[in-house]
């Protein structure tokens, strides 16, 4: 092997290794916001077989009922629920959007707000503190 193969491989070796380490920084930052959630707050009914959970961070989350967990009898009820949040990428880059326009002066309500996919639910209290 000449010295230039030599020279060669190793400038190979070192792009793939700083592009193998890039990518792992996105994904963990991609997860972050998309990753399994736990949320505590109020429940209330906001259609037929919808819902909303207002943390008690202000966040708000728009929850559609499903057969996996009952949150009918939830409803005015302080709760934690699990679940994972809907459609991530577009509530990932949504997110970042309002937190960039915060920094650059504007003061809209920069609380989060999303779709989450209950997986579990624990009341915390028979009411919800106003």
């Amino acid at each position: 092997m000449t010295k230039l193969s030599r020279l060669m491989l190793c400038v190979v070796l070192a792009g793939l290794t700083t592009a193998w380490a890039v990518a792992q920084d996105s994904d963990a930052d991609a997860k972050s916001k998309g990753e399994v959630r736990n949320i505590t707050g109020c429940l209330s009914k906001s259609g037929s077989n919808e819902y909303l959970l207002t943390g008690t961070d202000g966040s708000t989350w728009e929850i559609h009922g499903n057969n996996a967990v009952n949150l009918a009898k939830h409803v005015g009820h302080t709760i934690e629920a699990k679940g994972v949040v809907s459609h991530s990428k577009m509530h990932n880059m949504k997110e970042d959007e309002k937190d960039m326009a915060h920094d650059t002066g504007l003061k809209n309500n920069t609380a989060e707000h999303g779709h989450l996919k209950v997986t579990d639910v624990h009341m915390v209290s028979d009411s919800c503190q106003q």
